[in-house]
């Protein structure tokens, strides 16, 4: 089974701050969408490789000059910009992995979990299960408890058989939080594998630095 990877690096990430989007702001010498496209460029089951900007990142100074990859430019929501990187890779692999280049710590382990877990269903997705007390809260006081029994943190790289997700895509309309979303809307069947708490996803300033430590511990950057 041959097996490609979507970046996807077309969302502004205003609530990371700093003005440039999260994905081309620094990190550990390069940037999140550098070392997102290194964990997969790296894997001896990915054999080939798109990356998803947005209109305005596609001629700026802001691309990484490697791993090598196939570029792309998004669409106005996060499924347009999926379906556009999916479609790339059409004729040259049978399943995907989709993954946010901001979650720059992904591991070789998440990985195989995913490529795995399609060679028995036509998708699957890393997540942790939720172990924490969830509250419900408004106007800053907690107003009630509600069970975590069967939640978890969906993470990514999310993998799929490529001709399914895509006719998935097509078949969706509007947007959605995710990939697994689009894939059970059409039925399919999701497997869960297993995520990592280090495979956080950039969302504020902070993050950052969580980010920094990770690789640095991992990698000697």
């Amino acid at each position: 089974m041959r097996v490609g990877a979507v970046i996807v690096a077309a969302g502004r990430g205003v609530r990371a701050g700093g003005g440039t989007p999260k994905q081309w702001r620094p990190l550990c010498g390069a940037t999140s969408a550098e070392f997102s496209l290194r964990a997969f460029s790296d894997h001896p089951d990915v054999s080939a490789l798109v990356l998803v900007v947005h209109p305005d990142d596609r001629d700026a100074d802001l691309l990484p000059r490697s791993p090598a990859c196939d570029v792309v430019t998004g669409g106005d929501t996060r499924s347009a910009s999926v379906l556009a990187g999916l479609k790339r890779l059409q004729h040259s692999v049978e399943a995907v992995l989709v993954h946010d280049a901001a979650r720059p710590c992904v591991t070789p382990e998440i990985i195989d979990g995913v490529i795995a877990a399609l060679k028995t269903t036509p998708a699957a997705a890393p997540a942790i299960p939720v172990v924490d007390a969830l509250w419900t809260g408004a106007d800053g006081k907690v107003t009630g408890t509600t069970s975590r029994e069967g939640l978890f943190r969906a993470q990514t790289p999310q993998g799929f058989h490529l001709s399914e997700i895509i006719a998935a895509h097509q078949a969706f309309q509007g947007d959605a939080a995710d990939d697994v979303e689009i894939a059970r809307a059409a039925g399919l069947e999701v497997a869960i594998t297993a995520g990592d708490e280090d495979n956080l996803k950039i969302t504020t300033a902070a993050d950052f630095e969580r980010a920094a430590a990770i690789l640095k511990a991992r990698n000697g950057y």
